[in-house]
């Protein structure tokens, strides 16, 4: 059996993702509120069972019709395609996997898709449950790159994972007189607001990294038992901030911003550091860093290796296509207009 689960059904959705022993804050309907909010979609929980196995992916359901590039063409309420949360995801799976009960899952889901007029599916995997190799036989899955993740077993594991440099770096920035503190409240949701858009301005991110209001109150409401900012403070300014998420063992570096102003004090690196030792001290198994920009082992990458040199998780992607037919046609409303690649690796392609 296959259902549908939307965000009307809310202690539902959380009830059956805090069913799965692995589940992780990605999962559960308070953090996808915050992206409905952003315009990212529909969420929506596809929960499947039988007498093998159960398993669960969370989406965001787009309309098609609504991108402008299609929007003379077709209709909104027509086509769809749906993508993993910001963040990760994918299918979670438990019980008796076997190739019978993938299969079916995959038949079931790929019927139900088809029905809901979705054309295909584009998944950012969980890099710290690996979970994309449960089911690399149903979906075209890549390998893009490394990601850092941290152990947090005890806290002489979390200093000695780190490079010499942060070691020092460390060091240097508590002698400073630089504090750490930790908190949620409007007046800090504010104060990370302003600091964040300030960092995304002097980086030239992209229109889609600058969240509203609403978005935040979301966050701050809705994920009040998941989120928390910790702030780096200097003779009472505040100098960095790291919006976090966490549940279920697992901690997610979220957001994050600095003031550039005082950015010979590198507070971030002792910021990552007393959240992974407050993770310690909380019962967490894991703090997830993420990677570098697009998966690239850059300077972002390398700076984040800093923090556990020994760390081995990997990002992977997955496509899927439930439509061959109506993908090539929406291709080729794509190539009339201007400005498309077709040898772009973008999935899908006619988003590009």
């Amino acid at each position: 059996m296959i259902s549908i689960v939307t965000l009307d059904e809310t202690e539902k959705w959380n009830h059956i993702v805090k069913s799965f022993k692995n589940y992780d804050i990605y999962y559960l309907s308070n953090y996808v509120k915050a992206f409905k909010i952003h315009g990212d979609g529909e969420p929506l929980l596809f929960f499947y069972e039988d007498e093998n196995m159960s398993a669960i992916n969370i989406v965001m359901k787009r309309d098609i019709g609504t991108d402008e590039r299609f929007a003379t063409e077709i209709p909104p309420n027509t086509f769809y395609d749906i993508a993993t949360p910001y963040g990760y995801g994918g299918f979670l799976i438990e019980g008796n996997i076997t190739d019978h009960s993938l299969q079916a899952l995959n038949d079931k889901y790929s019927s139900l898709c088809s029905t809901e007029g979705i054309i295909s599916e584009i998944v950012r995997f969980h890099p710290v449950l690996n979970n994309s190799e449960d089911v690399k036989e149903l979906y075209d899955v890549c390998k893009l790159g490394k990601t850092i993740t941290l152990t947090l077993s005890s806290k002489d594991d979390i200093w000695n994972n780190l490079n010499t440099n942060k070691k020092r770096w460390i060091k240097k920035t508590i002698e400073s007189g630089v504090e750490v503190c930790q908190g949620r409240s409007q007046e800090l949701f504010s104060e990370f607001r302003l600091m964040y858009n300030d960092t995304m301005k002097k980086n030239k991110a992209k229109d889609y990294y600058f969240f509203n209001d609403d978005f935040y109150q979301s966050v701050l409401n809705d994920m009040a038992d998941y989120s928390s900012i910790f702030y780096a403070v200097y003779e009472g300014k505040i100098i960095g901030m790291v919006l976090v998420i966490y549940e279920n063992g697992q901690i997610h570096h979220h957001l994050s911003a600095s003031d550039m102003d005082f950015q010979h004090l590198a507070p971030t690196n002792v910021l990552m550091y007393e959240i992974a030792r407050w993770g310690n001290e909380n019962g967490f198994n894991t703090f997830h860093q993420g990677g570098g920009v697009g998966s690239r082992e850059d300077k972002l990458y390398e700076f984040k290796k800093g923090f556990n040199k020994n760390s081995d998780t990997t990002f992977s992607i997955g496509k899927k296509i439930f439509n061959e037919e109506t993908y090539h046609y929406l291709m080729e409303i794509r190539k009339r207009t201007n400005n498309f690649d077709e040898s772009t690796s973008f999935f899908p392609q006619y988003r590009a």
